[in-house]
């Protein structure tokens, strides 16, 4: 294998790369999403600098993905709060847990979305709408909405999905330190919301070591939405590079 063979390999393992050199489209998105207030304190813990907290506030959500070019179907569920970055208002990805592999390793190599492995799963139950969270054997989240109670404003739903998202991308050079140490920016585009539905909503987290989101824990439920949409997610760019921009605090 020569040079320019090397150089353009997308991913390893070479000869079988874990994930394919394609955009993300996905079509029928599924959202479930409960934004619940949790302790402030809790929040600033895990918030990274130089984004800003402000209300209390916890974005739950699990997403079932049945048409993904390049990965196929999955489930994903995690954690997002919403931050100020300078005058613009988004949300930073706390935790995402997936049951594929290749959306996985993608969603951080290629990006820096904060996905671990986990056994999400989004489905009706009778007139309920339930998300559920297992890492292992061991659950560790159960959402509940009421199935399509009432209609939700298209925008409005635009407004909880097109936000900007930023995530802390952390890669370790061979010594141990960071060699690549960033906070990156990106956000969905081509958004198209077929459905959108609001409900009386509840949501259980159980602690779990390896998959802590009940450190940032239920306060109050906020409000609740079931969303499908279609939608392409745009390419990451850095906005701070922790190694040479000045220290913040």
């Amino acid at each position: 294998m020569n040079r320019a063979r090397i150089l353009g390999t997308l991913n390893t393992p070479v000869t079988a790369p874990a994930y394919a050199p394609v955009a993300a489209r996905f079509t029928d998105r599924e959202y479930l999403t409960i934004v619940y207030r949790t302790d402030p304190e809790a929040l600033r813990a895990v918030v990274p600098e130089p984004l800003r907290v402000g209300e209390p506030l916890v974005r739950f959500e699990v997403m079932k993905m049945t048409d993904v070019t390049g990965y196929g179907p999955y489930v994903e569920a995690g954690q997002a709060i919403p931050v100020r970055f300078g005058e613009e208002r988004g949300e930073y990805l706390h935790a995402m847990y997936l049951d594929s592999f290749a959306a996985t390793v993608a969603g951080r190599e290629v990006s820096a979305y904060p996905k671990a492995m986990g056994a999400p799963a989004l489905f009706a139950d009778h007139s309920a709408l339930v998300g559920t969270l297992d890492y292992g054997s061991v659950r560790v989240a159960t959402a509940t909405m009421g199935y399509k109670h009432r209609p939700l404003d298209p925008e409005l739903a635009r407004e909880q999905i097109a936000v900007p998202t930023y995530m802390l991308k952390v890669v370790p050079g061979y010594d141990g330190t960071p060699r690549v140490c960033e906070l990156v920016r990106t956000r969905i585009t081509d958004l198209v919301v077929k459905e959108a539905f609001t409900g009386p909503a509840r949501l259980q987290l159980f602690e779990h070591v390896l998959a802590p989101l009940a450190d940032l824990p239920v306060r109050e439920i906020v409000s609740a939405s079931h969303i499908v949409t279609d939608l392409t997610l745009d390419k990451a760019v850095p906005v701070h590079d922790y190694l040479t921009e000045e220290d913040a605090s």
